[in-house]
């Protein structure tokens, strides 16, 4: 497991829009979703009947970037990693009352264990650039 630096961890937690790229037959799909970053892993909120869940299920590497596009001063975190899904149980408690504390629309449209998973990307490979 790779560990993320400080500048790195500063960056990721100033932002809560990602895009997540996972594989199913080798096509690639990617897409936007909320995140946090916890304990030096990426957390994702997802739906079970997602293309995102369902690939995961099959092949459990995963790639995210966390980005700001400006010409010239451009700063992104990407990482490639392995993803556990995370159901129910003392981990998802917590992380479900972090996604409820940072997300309006966790507490608009609020769920329990079993009802829709998160994904815990653990770092295998972390690339930054941009970050002063």
């Amino acid at each position: 497991m790779k560990e993320f630096t400080k500048k790195e961890i500063s960056f990721l937690e100033s932002l809560e829009e990602a895009r997540i790229a996972t594989a199913h037959d080798n096509i690639p799909h990617v897409k936007p979703v909320s995140y946090l970053q916890h304990e030096n892993s990426i957390i994702v909120a997802t739906d079970y009947n997602t293309r995102t869940f369902e690939n995961i299920k099959l092949n459990p590497r995963t790639a995210i970037v966390v980005d700001i596009y400006k010409s010239g001063e451009h700063k992104a975190v990407s990482v490639q990693g392995i993803t556990e899904i995370v159901e129910n149980g003392t981990e998802f408690k917590k992380f479900y009352t972090m996604f409820y504390e940072k997300f309006e629309w966790v507490r608009k449209e609020p769920w329990g264990e079993n009802e829709a998973p998160f994904l815990k990307i653990i770092p295998k490979n972390i690339k930054s650039w941009g970050l002063i």
